[in-house]
């Protein structure tokens, strides 16, 4: 598959270097060649990226072959930027518009108006960055818009809203076309961060990556660490080398909640994370968790999430 990243004057790269990172991981994933990214503009040669950084392209749009061209956003706070931008870029967005239609189109951040202006998503369904979303209604009346999606795929397009939106659309693809176990190996390895929408909201504060307390990254740390049946307030306090009621109180300090029921949904979190990423049954996840019963286990899980663990790997789980 030959996707072409595309360059244009102002355009945001990172995103470019992270897919392209991505998908040859995904090729040594797969031990064969399945991606061939590779730098298009409206022409070839120099390009002068944001913030003066210049990249080369190897061919241009209409002159190579290629499967799906990903566009990346723009830099723009406010509606006059984007207006002036896509103004700039008139003759890009007629090329974008004579791309032969078997030819998909991907899109994140504000390049998704690229596409639009093209007329690549006119009756399609598709997504942007919030903040452009009353703009892209108003301009574009004829994009189905599905404002509250961060990544809306159709048969021939894709789009994804902020500025790692490449992430979730390039692992659609590689999902597709290697596995989702495959993904989730890459995810480990290169540490990406997991989609939010396959979080319950339960858990989402839950985040380590995203915890800003040290206390409560520390606790987190410890208790994960500990089997389920023991993990009490007095053990985690005793580990982290504090007394019960000084943890009690910077716990319920620092997120509202008693610290047993804290330490209780960081187990269930844990709990969450495997039904999500493996394809473990509920006793046997109880059992690698050290929940002194199951039925205990399964209860609890209920009680915080109004779904039985089977309901919930329906609803959220991600193993192939």
């Amino acid at each position: 598959m030959r996707i072409g990243l595309l360059l244009y004057p102002g355009c945001l790269p990172a995103g470019l270097f992270g897919a392209m990172d991505l998908l040859h991981a995904a090729n040594l994933r797969a031990a064969k060649r399945m991606f061939e990214p590779v730098f298009v503009a409206e022409r070839p040669g120099p390009v002068v990226c944001a913030h003066g950084h210049t990249l080369n392209a190897a061919g241009a749009i209409e002159g190579t072959a290629l499967d799906t061209l990903l566009v990346p956003g723009f830099w723009a706070q406010s509606g006059e930027q984007v207006t002036a931008v896509l103004a700039e870029n008139a003759s890009l967005v007629a090329t974008l518009g004579r791309m032969p239609r078997q030819a998909s189109t991907w899109a994140y951040c504000t390049g998704v108006l690229l596409l639009a202006q093209a007329g690549r998503l006119d009756k399609q369904a598709a997504t942007i960055t919030w903040w452009l979303a009353d703009a892209a209604a108003k301009r574009y009346p004829g994009v189905r818009w599905q404002f509250e999606r961060a990544l809306v795929v159709g048969e021939r397009t894709a789009t994804a809203s902020g500025v790692n939106g490449y992430l979730p659309i390039v692992q659609a693809e590689i999902e597709r076309q290697v596995s989702k176990e495959a993904f989730r190996e890459l995810t480990r390895i290169m540490v990406l961060p997991r989609p939010e929408e396959k979080t319950h909201l339960a858990f989402r504060m839950l985040d380590l990556i995203e915890q800003q307390d040290p206390l409560l990254r520390r606790l987190q740390v410890i208790t994960e660490r500990i089997p389920a049946g023991e993990a009490t307030v007095a053990r985690v306090a005793e580990t982290m080398h504090t007394t019960e009621r000084t943890l009690a109180r910077k716990v319920l300090a620092a997120t509202g909640m008693p610290a047993a029921a804290y330490i209780r949904r960081i187990k269930l979190n844990q709990v969450s994370d495997r039904l999500i990423y493996t394809k473990a049954s509920a006793t046997e996840i109880s059992q690698a968790l050290g929940y002194s019963s199951d039925s205990g286990m399964r209860r609890m899980f209920k009680e915080l999430t109004a779904m039985t663990p089977a309901q919930y790997r329906i609803s959220f789980g991600r193993a192939s």
